[in-house]
């Protein structure tokens, strides 16, 4: 692990997505829109920072790697919550396989999510959620990138 592991992310874009459309009430039916994503290294390449842009909302996220911890940490804000930055979600590269783990709140339910992110020609980043401090985990959220 090292600071360049999400080098292969700096660029622009295609997202195709495949979200649960009603998260906080734990719902079940799934929608799939497009989106456009911008992808920049920052801080001597130790950060990267991204846009997303899809009908209707606007997301950032902000990407920061750690040496002393060995760590990445990854905050999410979005038009859909004005003025939030969601808490970090902490964890490392294996084998071209990222996996982070956070708290948040979603809904006003205590929540644990995951991140799991495949490098590759076709990167994919999948999220899901627990509810039950992590026996078991529903994938909610699915974003398949292709180069713009």
């Amino acid at each position: 692990m090292s600071a360049s592991d999400f080098d292969f992310f700096h660029g622009r874009w295609h997202v195709a997505n495949r979200k649960i459309d009603d998260i906080p009430g734990r719902g079940t039916a799934w929608v799939e829109f497009e989106a456009e994503c911008d992808a920049r290294p920052l801080l001597g390449g130790a950060g990267i920072i991204d846009t997303i842009t899809a009908p209707g909302w606007e997301g950032m996220t902000l990407r920061q790697y750690d040496p002393a911890a060995d760590v990445w940490r990854i905050w999410w804000a979005s038009t859909r919550a004005p003025g939030h930055l969601d808490p970090p979600l902490e964890g490392r590269f294996t084998d071209g396989h990222g996996v982070f783990f956070g708290d948040d709140v979603v809904g006003g339910h205590e929540v644990k999510v995951r991140f799991d992110w495949t490098t590759g020609a076709s990167p994919t980043w999948r999220q899901q959620f627990s509810y039950d401090g992590g026996a078991t985990w529903a994938e909610n959220w699915v974003m398949t990138f292709s180069r713009a």
